[in-house]
């Protein structure tokens, strides 16, 4: 029943005729890489606008960069 369709029912994406080379691998690497660095950036430029309009909690370490008085053991 399936047999007459052979090949027919194969599914082949559009670039797996030729094997990839490794400078075509790594330019996709290094792009990659540069999409996940950049969405990073963002997010971390986001959360600083963030932390100072006061939209988000600061964890300890955003605490001690923001507002280092508060550690100041000679207030006390």
């Amino acid at each position: 029943m399936g047999e007459e369709d052979g090949d027919a029912n194969k599914k082949s994406s559009p670039g797996s005729s030729a094997p990839l080379t490794q400078a075509q691998f790594l330019s996709w690497k290094i792009q990659k890489k540069a999409e996940a660095s950049a969405k990073k950036a963002e997010a971390s430029r986001k959360r600083e606008e963030d932390i100072v309009a006061g939209l988000v909690q600061m964890n300890g370490r955003e605490l001690f960069k923001h507002q280092p008085w508060v550690f100041d053991n000679n207030l006390y």
